[in-house]
């Protein structure tokens, strides 16, 4: 039996679990090949825009050059945060330091989130996909000793036939979770990896801004 036949021999809710699989196995390979690339231009793009910022002679320098590279725009927020004007609004009435920091915080978590996209989907799949296969196979081994024992004599080839074919589900949960949960393991180092250069470059450019305009 093919698995054509095994999805259309079965009943709703054994097809209904057999399209969550699919659609679940589809969805997190999709967020897995987008993240992949993703993540791959925002690591060079976030190592050369920290290169070239500190390279440049001045911020407004600095801003212009990062536009050509920060393609998933990480760091121009960041750096284009840090151009304060007066205001009449609670949000200028404190001091430069505290203002620096509350717009900093802000484009950093901006930039973190774009980080973060697609990771609870993983997160998601692969904790409950085995499951879902789970009950898959449940619901098919119930209708199989249903069947079994409404034939009255049973035999060996009657029982492993039908339990087998629903063990099928609980293989496909698991083909479905651990292509997820590898991926958020290692995908999650890349992300906290980034995370972490960005951080330290908010740091740093709050040191920067702050120490420039105490000097004026």
């Amino acid at each position: 039996m093919n698995l054509a036949q095994f999805f259309w021999q079965g009943d709703t809710l054994a097809r209904g679990v057999a399209l969550l699989l699919l659609a679940m196995s589809v969805s997190s390979w999709v967020v897995i090949l987008w993240k992949a690339w993703l993540l791959h231009r925002a690591s060079r793009d976030v190592d050369r825009c920290i290169a070239v910022f500190w390279q440049s002679g001045n911020v407004e320098d600095a801003t212009q050059k990062i536009k050509a590279f920060d393609r998933e725009a990480l760091v121009l927020p960041m750096v284009e945060a840090t151009k304060l004007e007066a205001s009449n609004t609670l949000a200028g009435a404190g001091g430069l330091e505290t203002q620096l920091t509350r717009v900093l915080r802000n484009a950093l978590h901006v930039s973190l989130t774009k980080l973060q996209h697609g990771q609870v989907l993983l997160a998601t799949v692969g904790a409950t996909a085995p499951f879902v296969g789970l009950l898959g196979t449940v619901w098919g081994i119930y209708h199989a000793l249903i069947g079994i024992a409404s034939a009255g004599q049973v035999t060996i080839d009657q029982i492993s036939g039908p339990v087998g074919e629903a063990l099928i589900m609980t293989a496909a949960g698991l083909a479905v979770a651990i292509p997820a949960v590898l991926a958020y393991n290692v995908l999650g180092r890349a992300v906290a990896r980034i995370e972490a250069e960005l951080e330290g470059f908010a740091r740093d450019l709050r040191e920067l801004v702050g120490n420039a305009s105490a000097q004026i």
